[in-house]
């Protein structure tokens, strides 16, 4: 079993997925390598592809508006994911990634690609939206937790 195959097996969002199915996405995704402080994305830049963490560490910021620094939210590492929300809408960024290693290796997959396979294989699509609504359901519940104790 290849290191990439193992790198998607172990991610959250693909989980459930068969190895075929993940093979599938192995097939559309590209690889691209970033270099330290280099700037993967941008607060407010369109959004297109989600990103796989294959080595290297990133920095997600956010800057609340104009008149304040950028503050780091999280770092984030081998096997994680980032850009995510891209699959499902054409919304803007809603925060700055940053590779923090140099040669940060990530995998893309593109909206567009990803949509196709998903017509050809729906369960993948199937499958691949219920953990990211999973995902998003734990996320709101957990941010409405702590709107409600301040």
């Amino acid at each position: 079993m290849t290191n990439q195959l193992l790198l998607y097996k172990a991610v959250e969002l693909f989980d459930g997925l068969t190895t075929d199915q993940i093979e599938a996405l192995i097939t559309i995704s590209q690889q691209e390598v970033y270099h330290e402080d280099q700037t993967i994305f941008a607060q407010d830049d369109e959004g297109d592809r989600m990103y796989i963490i294959r080595s290297g560490q990133v920095e997600v910021s956010v800057q609340k508006n104009i008149h304040t620094p950028a503050e780091t939210k999280i770092f984030l590492g081998q096997g994680q994911i980032f850009g995510e929300i891209a699959l499902i809408d054409y919304g803007r960024r809603s925060a700055t990634v940053k590779a923090m290693a140099d040669k940060t290796v990530v995998d893309t997959i593109h909206r567009e690609n990803f949509n196709k396979l998903c017509q050809s294989n729906t369960a993948i699509g199937f499958v691949v939206m219920r953990n990211l609504a999973i995902d998003l359901s734990y996320k709101l519940r957990h941010q409405n937790l702590r709107d409600a104790e301040r």
